[in-house]
């Protein structure tokens, strides 16, 4: 959603946001992602054209939103028992999730969109915080999340934007050579 839009947390503006929303998820299910255009997913979200551009600002901001809105999950990151396994699962199911299809075209909405990648960024490092501070209850040793970051997160998804296929063990790897550096 573009930094100039009102965002209320109901009324009339979130029903065109709910509306917006599946109108080009359906679109996109439909049609290549090519064909989709503003005033095909405005005619389906009966909306004006006008009312996605003040809002979203152009179809990149729109498709950025969308995915946005698919990567924010409503549970938080598995507990496994220990910091390690926590994070190793994660970021192995991060992994599969962003080299599906359905990620990828996440990751390609992000980068067509100034904010997307920002906002693709804040909500996985959210993910990394929660682990974190469950280890911190815990009295465990964790990186520090810029860390996980910099040696796991952006491994995964510059192999993904660069088609490297992912070797069995790539993953456990890179987190476990992470905490080898934080062991006390």
């Amino acid at each position: 959603m573009s930094e100039k839009a009102v965002q209320r947390p109901g009324g009339r503006s979130r029903r065109v946001q709910l509306a917006v929303h599946a109108a080009t998820r359906a679109l996109l299910a439909e049609h290549n992602r090519g064909d989709v255009t503003v005033p095909m997913i405005a005619a389906r979200a009966a909306v004006t054209p006008s009312t996605i551009y003040r809002r979203w600002g152009d179809l990149a901001q729109l498709l950025a939103d969308v995915a946005l809105e698919r990567m924010r999950t409503d549970t938080e990151p598995a507990d496994t028992g220990n910091a390690l396994s926590d994070l190793i699962a994660w970021a192995e199911q991060y992994a599969d999730e962003m080299a599906s299809g359905p990620g990828r075209e996440i990751i390609r909405d992000m980068l067509l969109s100034p904010s997307g990648s920002t906002g693709c960024w804040m909500i996985t490092r959210e993910q990394v915080e929660v682990i974190s501070k469950r280890a911190n209850s815990r009295d465990e040793c964790f990186p520090k999340v810029d860390a996980v970051m910099d040696r796991v997160v952006s491994p995964i998804v510059c192999a993904i934007l660069f088609g490297v296929p992912q070797e069995q063990g790539r993953v456990d790897r890179l987190v476990r050579d992470l905490f080898k550096c934080v062991e006390p």
